[in-house]
């Protein structure tokens, strides 16, 4: 594809959209209808579940792995509700309102995020390389296939690994790396590996979420149900003897990754809500065709007939993010807590440890209730952090993916228009880094770095998003209201990183708790 000279700053050339600095100016076109886009007649309640909602399943896949099955029951079984619960759902809410402001600028855009930050001052040669650096930071430590594997290595031997046993605890990282090469395979199935990752996290979460709130209602006594909804609903002093690193891990992690969220929405651009539909999506090599990610992006026309579309597309994604992101994000962190909170006041309990949390519901349910839920919670478990790592490793993938046809001619030269050639080999290099990562500590300690470098992420891309969503179309231009949401985003999010690495950088963090 030709590349759109640049115009002079301050300079709309007719047909062109200028936007930032050092990328090409937007081609301008319309927005496409959801009708057309989805190849429905009409959009009716029916076409909205089977069509238009999904994006947001696949931040539930991954949220269910990090903080809600492993993070937040460690914090809530030692703490309890009252103090935390508040926390939680602060950060849901800005998450979502952060969500739907990255949305805006990629069905506006047809770019994701990732792609639009390289518009901003100084320019992509400083953005993309920031950007993937702060992504890999807080991704790339491969805690979830680690704890995956840790609870296969249970399953088989009736025991949790023993950390002194050389043998043991490589037995269970051979099986995550084993399962991040499945997780490839699934990459590689369907015309869209988008709307593939929708339907195995959608099956998976309706599963695993459904079995949790089955046994929480059954076994969690309703005390323990009453202190998370106070817990959740009236603010309160914060637990003493909460560390800095768990506290910030908990916020960083519930809904997904709070500054990080921006990595999901590269998926609203695949499923082809907006002008994503018009810049292209990643395709599976089994039953997908070649097909070109645009490195640029295209806008729409400031008239009627677009601003009455645009106003369409805005209500489904409030539909996906607040019904599915944030119900979804309550649900799973609040409800394993509740779970894992009941076990932890049973008499004869351990302590949840970061050691023992990927095995610890599991124990402790066979301890007290049969040994039918030994291995029945360990599949669960291994079924959420399976998917968690899936849809991170394949957001790595896909973001690096992205930045790079965007910024670099020389390969989208290479690739002669298939995407997949640059996908399916950043795939395979990934597997192998994280693969060597996974050896340098406990999978417990590995996702709690990295909730928090999702906290950093929050210093920075909400500011961002404030400049290029005050550029946009006038109908999608950003309104007072995103600039105050993003700001609060930057004032919660960013405290609890700061806090996070006065700790670690001094032993001591800025608000002792």
């Amino acid at each position: 594809m030709a590349t759109v000279p640049v115009p002079k700053q301050g300079v709309k050339p007719a047909g062109e959209w200028e936007l930032g600095v050092s990328r090409p100016a937007l081609p301008i076109d319309n927005l496409p209808s959801p009708e057309a886009v989805f190849d429905k007649p009409k959009i009716g309640k029916r076409e909205i579940i089977t069509a238009v909602l999904g994006p947001s399943m696949i931040a539930l896949g991954a949220a269910l792995g990090s903080g809600e099955w492993l993070l937040g029951p460690l914090a809530f079984g030692k703490f309890g509700f009252i103090g935390l619960g508040w926390l939680i759902t602060i950060s849901a809410i800005l998450q979502v309102f952060y969500n739907m402001e990255n949305a805006r600028y990629t069905m506006a855009t047809g770019e994701v995020p990732i792609v639009g930050f390289t518009r901003t001052p100084p320019g992509y040669k400083f953005w993309a390389v920031a950007t993937l650096i702060v992504i890999y930071l807080g991704w790339i430590w491969g805690g979830w296939a680690a704890a995956a594997g840790q609870s296969i290595f249970a399953l088989f031997n009736g025991r949790s690994f023993d950390a002194k046993n050389p043998t043991e605890v490589e037995t269970y990282r051979l099986i995550a790396i084993g399962l991040m090469f499945l997780s490839l395979l699934i990459y590689m199935v369907g015309k869209k590996i988008a709307r593939t990752m929708e339907l195995v996290d959608t099956v998976l979460i309706f599963f695993t979420l459904g079995s949790v709130i089955v046994l929480a209602i059954i076994f969690a006594p309703i005390n323990i149900w009453g202190e998370a909804i106070r817990g959740a609903i009236i603010p309160a002093p914060i637990p003493s003897g909460v560390d800095a690193i768990t506290l910030g891990s908990i916020i960083g992690y519930t809904g997904f990754g709070a500054g990080m969220n921006f990595l999901l929405i590269n998926y609203y651009r695949d499923h082809g809500y907006g002008m994503g539909h018009k810049v292209g999506y990643y395709s599976g090599a089994i039953g997908g065709e070649k097909k070109e990610v645009l490195p640029s992006g295209v806008t729409f026309k400031q008239d009627e007939k677009n601003a009455g579309m645009w106003r369409r597309w805005w209500s489904y994604l409030k539909m996906d993010q607040w019904y599915v992101f944030f119900v979804g994000a309550m649900l799973g962190m609040f409800v394993p807590s509740i779970l894992v909170r009941s076990l932890t006041i049973l008499p004869g309990a351990g302590e949840p440890t970061t050691a023992n949390m990927p095995v610890y519901a599991a124990t402790e349910m066979s301890r007290n209730y049969g040994a039918f839920f030994f291995p029945f919670l360990l599949i669960i478990g291994v079924l959420i952090l399976f998917k968690t790592q899936t849809t991170i490793l394949e957001m790595l993938v896909r973001n690096t993916a992205d930045a790079a046809i965007a910024v670099s001619p020389r390969l989208r030269k290479w690739i002669h228009g298939d995407a997949r050639r640059a996908y399916y080999g950043l795939a395979l290099v990934f597997i192998v880094i994280i693969s060597i990562i996974i050896h340098l500590a406990l999978p417990t300690r590995l996702l709690q770095i990295s909730g928090n470098m999702s906290n950093l992420a929050s210093l920075i891309f909400p500011l961002v998003l404030i400049y290029l969503n005050r550029k946009l179309p006038k109908p999608a231009t950003a309104r007072w209201w995103s600039v105050v949401v993003l700001v609060a985003n930057w004032l919660f999010f960013g405290f609890f990183f700061l806090n996070f690495a006065t700790n670690i950088i001094t032993g001591k963090p800025l608000v002792q708790f």
